[in-house]
């Protein structure tokens, strides 16, 4: 089976890590390369997500406490917030749903400036993530890109790395550079947050809640097609870079954390074959797990 997942990356010219896990059997899992060190994109916010809800159950945050947006120093991105041209004040727990949800960049780093890099590494490590690093938020990143491809903007960065016709800037997937992770440590995560280890029961039925209305089904979902299968997910995009995560909960009540990472051949935008084998992928990892 594990040749048959290694088989949907490859042909869709990607390559592919995959943790799988079956919530009321830990040690039933199935894994493709479950302990590379990946460069997380997006997905870095569920970590984020779980770091900030923390902060909340030990009374250090006030999820209700207002924060206002400005347009001139927000975050860009293609969703949420960071479209907007106008300021806008929202709860932190507010922001919290735009950043899963619709992956609001804007929002993530807003909440980022609020939890603090020491501080959220400080709690990973208390969840028992060894392998787990948020060292930047999406504008770091964007700097970053922004240096390595000598443009002057994030677009125009951006543009580069979908640009198939060049070569990509050198380091700009390394794992050494970015937020980082593996599939097992997220696989991990999502098995505690799910069960209620790392959180209060109201936190940790937040995270749930806001997992199972992102807005993104073309990768995970895609593999279970069915209204009765339901899909909390995160997922991240960020060059040739292709992520989901999630836990899968079958019609029986049987659930699965999933954690699908793949690098692709070409830097498109649009990569819907891609987005499909992360589907499939996920498919067959809970067929066999079942």
């Amino acid at each position: 089976m594990n040749a048959r997942i290694r088989a949907v990356f490859e042909d869709v010219g990607a390559r592919g890590w995959l943790h799988a896990v079956a919530l009321d059997d830990p040690g039933s899992t199935v894994e493709v390369d479950a302990d590379g060190i990946v460069p997380l994109a997006s997905v870095y916010k569920l970590p984020l997500l779980a770091g900030f809800c923390r902060l909340v159950d030990l009374g250090a945050v006030d999820p209700r406490q207002q924060l206002t947006l400005d347009p001139a120093v927000k975050t860009a991105g293609p969703t949420g917030l960071s479209l907007f041209a106008d300021p806008v004040t929202a709860s932190l727990r507010d922001l919290a749903l735009s950043m899963m949800t619709a992956s609001d960049n804007a929002s993530a780093d807003a909440l980022l400036d609020i939890v603090g890099l020491r501080r959220l590494a400080e709690i990973l490590e208390s969840f028992g993530l060894q392998r787990t690093w948020v060292r930047r938020g999406t504008a770091g990143n964007l700097r970053d890109l922004q240096r390595r491809t000598g443009t002057n903007d994030p677009d125009a960065a951006l543009a580069v790395l979908a640009d198939n016709d060049q070569t990509d800037p050198a380091g700009v997937y390394e794992a050494a550079h970015a937020s980082a992770s593996t599939a097992r440590e997220m696989t991990y995560l999502l098995r505690r947050l799910w069960s209620g280890e790392l959180l209060s029961a109201g936190q940790t039925e937040f995270v749930r809640a806001v997992m199972h209305r992102q807005i993104f089904t073309q990768r995970l979902a895609s593999g279970f097609p069915h209204d009765g299968v339901l899909v909390a997910g995160k997922t991240g995009t960020f060059g040739a870079l292709r992520h989901e995560v999630g836990v899968v909960t079958l019609p029986g009540g049987a659930a699965y954390a999933i954690a699908v990472y793949t690098l692709t051949a070409r830097g498109d935008f649009r990569q819907p074959r891609v987005d499909a084998a992360i589907g499939e992928a996920a498919r067959l990892a809970v067929d066999l797990l079942r």
